[in-house]
């Protein structure tokens, strides 16, 4: 089969497939074969009847119309492969009426293919990205944290007035509109700090200033729109607050000494606690940094795509990554409000989440095909056979084979091609190395009484964990 490609208009191709003369006598007459022997003909034994009988019987043009679609059928994704196409949508044919002896056979089809973009430079992107190892201030940061997880609080003196950096030990009596005791926000005493989402910032304003052994007393409508924890419940309602201060409290932290970090922690000493605390945030670098350069390179290359990213292109991939979100929601015995309100997000703003990935899901890979495109990066057979062997599926050759004859297999094959671009970018890419300190980390720490020093530096690397995720997020 030979192949020619027309481009047109508005994303569309013409490709006219041509099949020579050799290729189609040797169909027919295979064709001729395959009914004689399918068929009963009378007079003939099975197999053995001739081309005039077969005609007559089955019509004229049985055979040649029958070769036709084969060919057709056969030819598209032969054409498909041949001219690296990615359809996007229903092909549209135009042939020959019919394959005859010794004349080849011609068909074409359009179809709407993946637009081509541009980038507006193709010269390496430049990218920011924290040094590799852990800094000093890296190490501060975790040793910080650590003290953090294990904070006293003490007593103020009486005449501390409450802010809003402070915690307070509180007596809380709530009651609702008809006098009733309202037990689970009640208390006769509740370590409480503002801002940390227990309670409103409706309540937080009114015991501003409160000190030692002083009561206020006032009423809160919760709104409808209501989120702390304690109060989300009772949201609609009207409830009266008696609140008395038992005492001011300050937080105080340990002290870092060889002792604590011993006795606390289960390391030798202060330099062996810092160097665990090194060593873990190095392991968690290595793990996270090429992903983090891959990130930020895409982010990079994507400014560069030229033009406006096609609508029909982000409904599509908004609907495959909905698709995967509710079998994940499904699979894990969750529904969508659920979902909503554990994120504490509304409906279209969900919406708005999904259409903001898949846009620049769609355009970072418009953005990979540019760079691939001028850059001659293409995947060879034997890169895509690759892909099916490392999904673990039996028989991956035949496997490739079946989405070859399909017209399926130029979806590995921009996978690929599609990853050997990010690589590319990653390896031309022009790099500054910050000294950007971990985030704050997101895992909580629990050694508490802990002696094995083993245990402890297991927590040593949650919390290292935690930070460079953080980090990631940040970037």
């Amino acid at each position: 089969m030979e192949t020619n490609k027309e481009v047109l208009e508005g994303n569309r191709v013409k490709v006219t497939v041509t099949v020579g003369a050799e290729e189609v006598d040797k169909r027919i007459n295979q064709t001729y074969r395959d009914f004689a022997g399918r068929y009963n003909f009378p007079g003939f034994r099975k197999g053995k009847a001739p081309r005039k009988v077969i005609d007559n019987a089955l019509g004229a043009e049985a055979v040649a119309a029958t070769v036709s679609e084969q060919l057709v059928n056969e030819g598209y994704p032969f054409a498909v492969e041949a001219e690296k196409l990615f359809p996007m949508g229903q092909p549209t044919f135009s042939a020959d009426e019919v394959a005859k002896q010794g004349l080849p056979y011609e068909f074409s089809f359009e179809v709407e293919v993946k637009p081509a973009y541009e980038l507006s430079s193709y010269e390496p992107v430049e990218i920011e990205m924290p040094a590799a190892g852990a800094s000093e201030a890296e190490i501060d940061e975790q040793m910080e944290t650590m003290r953090g997880h294990y904070v006293e609080f003490v007593d103020a003196s009486a005449s501390k007035k409450m802010k809003e950096d402070n915690y307070a030990d509180l007596k809380i009596v709530a009651t609702d509109e008809t006098g009733k005791t309202v037990e689970t926000v009640s208390s006769e005493s509740r370590l409480y700090a503002p801002a940390t989402g227990m309670l409103s910032e409706a309540f937080d304003k009114e015991i501003m200033g409160i000190k030692k052994g002083e009561t206020r007393e006032f009423d809160l409508l919760v709104p409808v729109t209501e989120n702390s924890v304690l109060l989300q419940p009772l949201a609609g309602q009207k409830i009266k607050f008696e609140v008395t201060c038992n005492v001011v409290k300050k937080k105080e932290l340990p002290e870092v000494t060889d002792e604590w970090a011993k006795e606390t922690m289960g390391f030798e000493n202060v330099a062996d606690m810092r160097s665990r605390i090194a060593q873990s945030i190095e392991v968690q670098k290595e793990s996270y940094l090429p992903r983090l350069k891959e990130n930020n390179c895409l982010q990079a290359l994507m400014t560069r795509v030229e033009g406006e990213v096609p609508g029909a292109l982000v409904e599509q991939q908004q609907a495959n990554l909905l698709q995967e979100f509710f079998g994940q929601l499904q699979g894990a015995g969750m529904t969508l409000d659920g979902y909503l309100k554990m994120q504490g997000i509304t409906s279209d703003q969900f919406k708005e989440d999904i259409k903001a990935q898949a846009t620049d899901e769609v355009k970072s890979g418009l953005a990979l095909d540019a760079w691939a495109r001028h850059n001659d990066i293409d995947a060879t057979d034997e890169e895509v056979l690759a892909e099916f062997v490392k999904a673990g599926v039996p028989e991956p050759e035949s496997m490739m084979e079946e989405w070859r004859q399909e017209g399926r297999l130029y979806l590995i094959r921009e996978g690929v091609i599609r990853g050997k671009a990010v690589n590319n970018v990653m390896d031309c890419a022009i790099v500054t190395e910050t000294a950007q300190p971990a985030a704050d980390p997101v895992v909580e720490i629990s050694a508490e009484d802990e002696k094995d020093a083993e245990a402890a530096a297991v927590a040593v690397e949650d919390a290292a964990a935690g930070a460079v995720e953080e980090a990631v997020e940040a970037e």
